[in-house]
């Protein structure tokens, strides 16, 4: 018989990518493994719906969608990006007392998407089996790759650390949730660390991964460069002009014509790179800024390059998996994120050990030898395509996920998971505002 999740997940939409994307992907192929709740924001329904009209779930899927938002005197303050992470903290602590109140028949409850490492989950409250994850963690940008920026980017990404240090030592309730998750998922192997969770408490998943694409390569002359991200510090797409005009400047002048570096994205720091760009004799016919497009016209841009040059310092990097799957070779740096999604068998990562020049120059030197060595293209492009296929479709993904399923719902004591008096008398002071605030007025 299978068992009934419960999934509460922020973002969840199958026309968009990025945290709606994996939501809804995720959800979509748990749903062969055992029978669903989701519960999401409420501007995600139409999408969903519309979306399930014209795609409904093969005979045998059970899975149920509900919809749920903060009442209006807990967001009105909410304004577009301005105020999102408190209504994030807020929205997952009042999913969960709404979920107590329609007592729902479920087995284990899943904690899915938009979970950083400094905000806890309020699952604990339901008292059953719950798992919390992918978990993400950005460590700290190293000085020499955010002070391009300047001092300003440098103390932005200094003063976040610190945020998130207070909430690691001091926020009651991201206590109370290391202790009481039954598992917890880490984006990659920094999590547990950063956390101080126990060995057999966290499960390492990247939650990256893609639709294996079905697409024939776009020949041409061109040896195209891609990069897609925002532009912002993190993204380190400074790096990424850099090394390719450094490795522009190396090549003969009968084949500079054939070089393009393509950046996909949006964000504050598009004229710093175009600068960048100028300053370092990148003409114009070598690099091309494309506004973000939509997810239908990314394959053309995968399936007409060689290489995708992604020096991120991110603890994820979605857009990794999907260049995979496209067969392009991955360059990225060494580091918890990209760096622990990539292997040398599909890609080259470049250690922070050797600074920012030295970075620079080694990823300049990769692209040569992809654009003269055709044999070691074809060999990292092989390779991405398999490594794709063995880690980063979503079906496996699922299948991974439903096995941590399994572990949680093994039977662990009160003393087990960590409970006691304290977690019991804050989950009934959090029951009884909750219904103060929402008991009808007479």
């Amino acid at each position: 018989m299978k068992k009934t999740i419960l999934i509460t997940a922020y973002a969840v939409n199958p026309r968009k990518g990025s945290e709606d994307g994996i939501g809804w992907n995720i959800i979509r192929n748990l749903a062969r493994h055992c029978d669903l709740i989701a519960i999401t924001r409420r501007n995600n329904r139409s999408d969903i719906e519309q979306h399930l009209a014209q795609h409904p779930l093969p005979a045998g899927q059970n899975l149920r969608f509900e919809y749920y938002d903060l009442p209006n005197w807990a967001a009105f303050w909410k304004r577009g990006g301005r105020g999102a992470l408190l209504y994030h903290y807020l929205w997952h602590l009042g999913v969960a007392l709404h979920i107590k109140r329609q007592n729902w028949p479920f087995d284990l409850a899943h904690h899915l998407n938009f979970n950083s490492d400094w905000q806890p989950s309020f699952l604990w409250l339901l008292r059953k089996p719950y798992v919390w994850g992918p978990v993400g963690h950005h460590p700290k940008i190293p000085r020499a790759f955010v002070m391009p920026y300047g001092k300003k980017a440098w103390l932005i990404d200094r003063l976040r650390w610190w945020m998130k240090c207070f909430f690691w030592n001091f926020d009651p309730f991201l206590a109370i949730t290391k202790r009481t998750a039954n598992k917890v998922i880490g984006l990659n192997s920094s999590v547990g660390k950063v956390l101080g969770l126990a060995p057999d408490k966290i499960v390492t998943l990247p939650a990256i991964a893609s639709e294996l694409p079905d697409f024939e390569t776009i020949k041409d002359e061109k040896f195209r460069v891609l990069s897609v991200g925002r532009f912002v510090p993190l993204k380190g797409f400074d790096l990424t002009v850099r090394a390719f005009a450094q490795f522009y400047r190396h090549q003969t002048k009968a084949v500079q014509p054939r070089l393009e570096l393509v950046l996909i994205g949006k964000g504050p720091e598009r004229s710093r790179l175009q600068a960048i760009a100028s300053q370092n004799g990148l003409p114009d016919s070598a690099i091309r800024f494309v506004d973000w497009v939509e997810r239908a016209e990314l394959p053309r841009f995968f399936a007409s390059s060689k290489a995708f040059l992604f020096p991120s310092h991110e603890g994820g990097g979605m857009v990794v998996a999907e260049a995979m799957g496209f067969g392009l070779p991955v360059l990225c740096l060494d580091n918890e994120g990209p760096g622990e999604n990539v292997t040398e068998a599909c890609g080259v990562k470049v250690p922070y050990a050797l600074g920012y020049d030295g970075a620079v120059l080694v990823f300049a030197q990769a692209l040569a030898k992809l654009l003269h060595n055709e044999a070691y293209q074809q060999q990292l492009s092989e390779g991405a395509r398999r490594h794709f296929a063995e880690q980063f479709n979503w079906e496996k993904k699922a299948e991974r996920i439903a096995a941590v399923y399994e572990m949680a719902t093994m039977p662990l004591s009160p003393q087990q998971r960590g409970e006691g008096n304290f977690e019991r008398n804050v989950g009934e002071v959090l029951n009884h505002l909750a219904d103060v605030h929402t008991r009808p007025a007479h």
